[in-house]
Protein backbone atom coordinates (compact mmCIF):
# COMPACT_ATOMS: atom_id res chain seq x y z
CA UNK A 1 0.00 0.00 0.00
CA UNK A 2 1.05 3.60 -0.52
CA UNK A 3 3.06 4.91 2.45
CA UNK A 4 2.08 8.07 4.31
CA UNK A 5 4.08 10.96 5.67
CA UNK A 6 3.33 12.01 9.25
CA UNK A 7 4.58 15.12 11.04
CA UNK A 8 7.72 17.21 10.44
CA UNK A 9 9.25 18.96 13.45
CA UNK A 10 12.40 21.02 14.10
CA UNK A 11 14.71 20.84 17.13
CA UNK A 12 18.32 21.38 18.21
CA UNK A 13 18.24 24.93 16.88
CA UNK A 14 21.65 26.60 16.70
CA UNK A 15 22.66 29.85 14.99
CA UNK A 16 23.74 27.93 11.86
CA UNK A 17 21.86 24.61 11.88
CA UNK A 18 18.48 22.99 12.51
CA UNK A 19 17.69 19.32 13.06
CA UNK A 20 14.53 18.00 11.39
CA UNK A 21 12.61 14.90 12.48
CA UNK A 22 9.62 13.25 10.80
CA UNK A 23 7.31 10.29 11.31
CA UNK A 24 6.05 7.64 8.89
CA UNK A 25 2.81 6.27 10.34
CA UNK A 26 2.36 3.73 7.53
CA UNK A 27 4.55 2.02 4.94
CA UNK A 28 8.16 2.71 3.85
CA UNK A 29 9.78 5.17 1.42
CA UNK A 30 12.73 4.64 -0.93
CA UNK A 31 14.25 8.02 -0.01
CA UNK A 32 13.40 11.56 1.15
CA UNK A 33 14.23 15.07 -0.03
CA UNK A 34 14.34 18.23 2.11
CA UNK A 35 13.92 21.50 0.22
CA UNK A 36 14.36 25.07 1.51
CA UNK A 37 15.65 28.45 0.40
CA UNK A 38 18.93 29.83 1.72
CA UNK A 39 19.57 33.40 2.92
CA UNK A 40 20.05 34.52 -0.68
CA UNK A 41 16.70 33.03 -1.72
CA UNK A 42 18.33 30.20 -3.69
CA UNK A 43 16.60 26.80 -3.53
CA UNK A 44 18.62 24.12 -1.72
CA UNK A 45 18.07 20.36 -1.77
CA UNK A 46 19.19 17.86 0.90
CA UNK A 47 18.79 14.16 -0.10
CA UNK A 48 18.12 11.66 2.71
CA UNK A 49 18.04 7.85 2.54
CA UNK A 50 14.80 5.97 3.13
CA UNK A 51 15.83 4.53 6.50
CA UNK A 52 16.46 7.90 8.15
CA UNK A 53 13.93 9.87 10.18
CA UNK A 54 16.19 12.83 10.97
CA UNK A 55 18.63 15.14 9.21
CA UNK A 56 20.63 18.21 10.27
CA UNK A 57 20.49 21.17 7.85
CA UNK A 58 23.66 23.24 8.26
CA UNK A 59 25.21 26.45 6.88
CA UNK A 60 22.19 28.53 7.93
CA UNK A 61 22.10 32.18 9.02
CA UNK A 62 21.43 33.17 12.67
CA UNK A 63 18.04 34.58 13.73
CA UNK A 64 16.40 33.76 10.39
CA UNK A 65 13.10 31.99 9.68
CA UNK A 66 13.29 29.06 7.28
CA UNK A 67 10.51 26.96 5.78
CA UNK A 68 11.39 23.31 5.20
CA UNK A 69 9.45 20.98 2.87
CA UNK A 70 9.98 17.21 3.09
CA UNK A 71 9.00 14.89 0.23
CA UNK A 72 8.97 11.09 0.24
CA UNK A 73 9.96 9.12 -2.87
CA UNK A 74 8.07 5.85 -3.33
CA UNK A 75 8.56 3.99 -6.58
CA UNK A 76 8.15 6.60 -9.30
CA UNK A 77 6.03 8.89 -7.14
CA UNK A 78 7.05 11.84 -4.99
CA UNK A 79 4.61 12.22 -2.12
CA UNK A 80 4.15 15.26 0.07
CA UNK A 81 5.29 17.68 1.12
CA UNK A 82 4.98 17.98 4.86
CA UNK A 83 6.32 21.30 6.09
CA UNK A 84 7.54 23.18 9.14
CA UNK A 85 8.92 26.62 9.92
CA UNK A 86 11.84 27.20 12.27
CA UNK A 87 13.98 30.17 13.34
CA UNK A 88 17.72 29.69 13.84
CA UNK A 89 19.23 30.73 17.16
CA UNK A 90 20.75 34.17 17.67
CA UNK A 91 24.41 34.76 16.98
CA UNK A 92 26.61 34.34 20.06
CA UNK A 93 27.84 37.62 21.55
CA UNK A 94 31.32 38.71 20.59
CA UNK A 95 33.91 38.67 23.37
CA UNK A 96 35.13 42.22 23.18
CA UNK A 97 37.93 41.75 25.69
CA UNK A 98 39.66 39.05 23.67
CA UNK A 99 41.47 39.73 20.45
CA UNK A 100 39.47 38.12 17.62
CA UNK A 101 41.22 35.30 15.75
CA UNK A 102 42.70 36.16 12.39
CA UNK A 103 40.67 35.55 9.28
CA UNK A 104 41.44 32.08 7.87
CA UNK A 105 42.52 31.54 4.30
CA UNK A 106 41.50 28.94 1.72
CA UNK A 107 44.33 27.44 -0.33
CA UNK A 108 44.03 25.17 -3.37
CA UNK A 109 41.24 22.79 -4.41
CA UNK A 110 42.21 19.71 -6.43
CA UNK A 111 40.37 16.65 -7.76
CA UNK A 112 41.63 13.05 -7.71
CA UNK A 113 40.39 9.46 -7.62
CA UNK A 114 38.11 10.19 -10.57
CA UNK A 115 35.71 7.35 -11.42
CA UNK A 116 32.74 7.24 -13.82
CA UNK A 117 30.37 8.23 -10.98
CA UNK A 118 32.46 10.02 -8.33
CA UNK A 119 35.24 12.55 -7.77
CA UNK A 120 37.35 13.02 -4.64
CA UNK A 121 38.19 16.62 -3.73
CA UNK A 122 41.08 17.80 -1.53
CA UNK A 123 41.83 21.31 -0.32
CA UNK A 124 44.35 23.16 1.83
CA UNK A 125 43.89 25.77 4.56
CA UNK A 126 47.25 27.56 4.80
CA UNK A 127 46.14 29.83 7.65
CA UNK A 128 43.55 29.68 10.44
CA UNK A 129 40.64 27.26 10.81
CA UNK A 130 37.06 27.11 9.53
CA UNK A 131 33.87 26.09 11.28
CA UNK A 132 32.70 24.06 8.28
CA UNK A 133 32.91 23.80 4.50
CA UNK A 134 30.39 23.53 1.68
CA UNK A 135 30.94 22.03 -1.76
CA UNK A 136 28.54 23.25 -4.44
CA UNK A 137 28.10 21.98 -8.00
CA UNK A 138 25.37 21.38 -10.59
CA UNK A 139 24.22 17.86 -11.43
CA UNK A 140 23.62 16.45 -14.91
CA UNK A 141 20.17 18.10 -14.99
CA UNK A 142 21.61 21.50 -14.07
CA UNK A 143 20.17 21.41 -10.55
CA UNK A 144 22.32 22.92 -7.75
CA UNK A 145 23.65 20.38 -5.25
CA UNK A 146 25.23 21.03 -1.85
CA UNK A 147 27.61 18.76 0.07
CA UNK A 148 28.25 19.91 3.69
CA UNK A 149 31.66 19.06 5.21
CA UNK A 150 32.84 19.51 8.81
CA UNK A 151 35.58 22.01 9.62
CA UNK A 152 38.23 19.38 10.42
CA UNK A 153 38.06 17.63 7.04
CA UNK A 154 40.27 18.39 4.07
CA UNK A 155 38.75 15.85 1.65
CA UNK A 156 35.32 14.69 0.49
CA UNK A 157 34.05 12.29 -2.18
CA UNK A 158 31.18 13.57 -4.36
CA UNK A 159 29.06 10.57 -5.50
CA UNK A 160 26.17 9.99 -7.94
CA UNK A 161 27.85 11.72 -10.90
CA UNK A 162 27.45 10.97 -14.62
CA UNK A 163 30.30 9.39 -16.63
CA UNK A 164 32.35 11.47 -19.11
CA UNK A 165 30.93 14.78 -17.88
CA UNK A 166 32.72 17.98 -16.85
CA UNK A 167 31.79 19.32 -13.44
CA UNK A 168 32.82 22.57 -11.77
CA UNK A 169 33.15 22.34 -8.00
CA UNK A 170 33.12 25.41 -5.73
CA UNK A 171 34.29 25.11 -2.11
CA UNK A 172 33.29 27.70 0.51
CA UNK A 173 34.58 27.98 4.07
CA UNK A 174 32.28 29.06 6.92
CA UNK A 175 33.95 31.21 9.60
CA UNK A 176 32.11 33.25 12.24
CA UNK A 177 28.87 33.44 10.22
CA UNK A 178 30.82 34.48 7.11
CA UNK A 179 31.10 32.45 3.94
CA UNK A 180 34.59 32.82 2.46
CA UNK A 181 35.62 31.78 -1.02
CA UNK A 182 35.03 30.06 -3.25
CA UNK A 183 38.03 28.15 -4.48
CA UNK A 184 37.18 26.12 -7.56
CA UNK A 185 38.30 23.25 -9.74
CA UNK A 186 37.00 21.44 -12.80
CA UNK A 187 37.01 17.66 -13.23
CA UNK A 188 35.77 15.27 -15.90
CA UNK A 189 34.39 11.95 -14.70
CA UNK A 190 35.86 8.80 -16.24
CA UNK A 191 34.09 7.15 -19.20
CA UNK A 192 31.71 4.28 -18.41
CA UNK A 193 33.28 0.88 -18.12
CA UNK A 194 32.87 -1.13 -21.32
CA UNK A 195 31.14 -4.39 -20.51
CA UNK A 196 31.72 -6.17 -23.83
CA UNK A 197 34.28 -4.58 -26.12
CA UNK A 198 33.51 -6.94 -28.99
CA UNK A 199 29.90 -5.80 -29.29
CA UNK A 200 29.08 -2.77 -31.37
CA UNK A 201 27.93 0.09 -29.17
CA UNK A 202 24.21 0.93 -29.62
CA UNK A 203 23.25 4.01 -31.58
CA UNK A 204 22.44 7.17 -29.65
CA UNK A 205 18.67 7.23 -29.02
CA UNK A 206 16.47 10.17 -29.94
CA UNK A 207 13.47 11.76 -28.28
CA UNK A 208 10.45 12.50 -30.45
CA UNK A 209 7.35 14.52 -29.57
CA UNK A 210 5.87 15.29 -26.13
CA UNK A 211 2.10 15.84 -25.93
CA UNK A 212 -0.39 16.42 -23.13
CA UNK A 213 -3.86 14.85 -22.85
CA UNK A 214 -6.47 13.80 -20.29
CA UNK A 215 -6.23 17.19 -18.64
CA UNK A 216 -8.19 17.38 -15.36
CA UNK A 217 -8.28 20.13 -12.72
CA UNK A 218 -5.42 18.47 -10.81
CA UNK A 219 -3.55 16.23 -13.26
CA UNK A 220 -2.18 16.04 -16.79
CA UNK A 221 -1.18 12.94 -18.72
CA UNK A 222 1.97 13.23 -20.83
CA UNK A 223 2.87 11.00 -23.79
CA UNK A 224 6.08 10.93 -25.79
CA UNK A 225 7.66 9.04 -28.64
CA UNK A 226 11.13 7.56 -29.09
CA UNK A 227 11.63 7.26 -32.85
CA UNK A 228 15.06 5.66 -32.55
CA UNK A 229 16.93 3.62 -29.94
CA UNK A 230 16.15 3.03 -26.26
CA UNK A 231 16.73 5.01 -23.08
CA UNK A 232 17.69 3.72 -19.63
CA UNK A 233 15.02 5.87 -18.00
CA UNK A 234 13.17 9.18 -18.27
CA UNK A 235 12.70 12.16 -15.95
CA UNK A 236 9.85 14.70 -16.06
CA UNK A 237 10.71 18.05 -14.47
CA UNK A 238 8.26 20.84 -13.65
CA UNK A 239 7.60 23.57 -11.10
CA UNK A 240 4.49 23.74 -8.92
CA UNK A 241 2.44 26.89 -8.28
CA UNK A 242 4.86 27.94 -5.50
CA UNK A 243 7.78 27.70 -7.92
CA UNK A 244 9.22 24.61 -6.20
CA UNK A 245 11.05 22.19 -8.55
CA UNK A 246 9.68 18.64 -8.90
CA UNK A 247 10.98 15.53 -10.62
CA UNK A 248 9.08 12.41 -11.70
CA UNK A 249 11.27 9.39 -12.56
CA UNK A 250 9.83 7.13 -15.29
CA UNK A 251 11.11 3.69 -16.32
CA UNK A 252 12.54 3.10 -19.78
CA UNK A 253 9.59 1.03 -21.03
CA UNK A 254 6.97 3.70 -20.38
CA UNK A 255 5.81 6.25 -22.91
CA UNK A 256 3.23 7.93 -20.70
CA UNK A 257 2.99 9.36 -17.18
CA UNK A 258 0.37 11.23 -15.19
CA UNK A 259 1.59 14.40 -13.44
CA UNK A 260 -0.46 14.89 -10.23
Amino acid sequence: SQPHLGDLTASHLTPTSIQLQWTIPEGTFDSFTVQYKDAQGQPQVVPVDGESRTVTVSDLVPSRRYKFNLYGVWGRKRLGPISTDAVTGPAPPEQEEEEPPSRPQLGDLTASHVTPTSVQLQWTVPEGSFDSFTVQYKDAQGQPQVVPVDGESRTVTVPDLVPSRRYKFNLYGMWKRKRLGPISTDAITAPPEEEEEEEESPARPHLGDLTASRITPNSIQLQWTVPEGTFDSFTVQYEDEQGQPHELPVDSESRTVTVP
